[in-house]
């Protein structure tokens, strides 16, 4: 087996990795069948469709052939190629602090995040970064982080600048389909003081009202459930690009590809949001810590 890269592939490097997937899989050939009629590697072409390796045109155009990929199409595939290697969502800033305080992993993950068609997340201790207001946000920076002091308005303002995929993107595509499972430990867990708790309760219940948001809260009467391991995220793109799970930690960001990865997290997500609270029950319960 191809061992995977040390970091995170970009949003058009894993769609143009998707896109080549699927073009083999119409050409109905394996990965050693095509290595036996172009001489391209197994290996390179395992990488190139997991978002790997960025191919060398003349890889492409070898491909291209093989799999009877029409011109127009052809060029569509190159400019996506073209642009493989680009920043993404963090570039359309010019702040040198903002892109010095954000790390490659929290960059990697708000491309993602920009790029896709929804995202499935489950919290077990804090209110999810969509889903929070300034107030809320500095304080976990502040408290619950350590962060420079230089560091933690940059931050604020990214994640606060993150929030606009859920109401109107600045590509004019749909807002981002959010589903988020928490812990009845993060509503009741006091971040700041009790102004910035209430506010962000309130935020919760006006978020919830949308109708691409949903939000469940696993009450603790549940028991012991898959999710008391850890946070994590279900980034689904909605296209021939694959889904990819995100956890974070003291460690760094990761990302995962596997199939069986992929398959473990989202049976995880199902399992939490079957046995959570359902949408209503859950703004009962937010309303109701609201009025304490």
């Amino acid at each position: 087996m191809v061992p995977r890269a040390g970091g995170p592939p970009t949003v058009r490097l894993r769609r143009l990795a998707g896109e080549m997937k699927a073009l083999r899989a119409e050409a109905k050939l394996t990965r050693e069948q095509v290595e036996e009629r172009t001489g391209v590697n197994q290996g390179t072409l395992w990488r190139i469709e997991k978002g790997h390796a960025k191919p060398h045109s003349g890889t492409l155009e070898t491909l291209f052939d093989l799999y009877g990929v029409p011109s127009a199409r052809r060029a569509e595939l190159i400019e996506l190629t073209r642009g493989a290697h680009q920043p993404g969502w963090l570039d359309q800033f010019k702040d040198a602090l903002l892109k010095k305080v954000i790390s490659e992993g929290y960059a990697t993950y708000i491309g993602f995040e920009f790029e896709a068609k929804a995202v499935h997340t489950y919290e077990s201790l804090y209110v999810p970064g969509l889903l929070q207001t300034e107030d809320y946000a500095r304080t976990v920076m502040i408290d619950g982080w350590p962060t420079e002091p230089d560091a933690v308005e940059p931050r604020v303002r990214t994640r606060m600048e993150r929030q606009a995929v859920l109401t109107q993107r600045r590509d004019g595509r749909d807002p981002l389909e959010f589903w988020a499972v928490i812990d009845e430990a993060v509503l009741r867990r006091q971040v700041g003081d009790r102004s910035v708790m209430r506010a962000q309760l309130g935020r919760l219940l006006e978020m919830s009202e949308r109708p691409n948001i949903t939000l469940q809260v696993v009450p603790f009467d549940r028991g012991a459930h898959p999710g008391m391991s850890g946070a994590f995220s279900c980034i689904k793109f909605g296209t021939s690009t694959p889904d990819i799970i995100h956890t974070d930690s003291l460690a760094g960001a990761v990302f995962l590809e596997l199939d069986v990865e992929i398959e473990r997290f989202a049976f995880a997500f199902d399992h939490l949001r079957a046995m959570a609270l359902s949408p209503r029950d859950s703004s009962a319960l937010i309303g109701g810590l609201l009025k304490q």
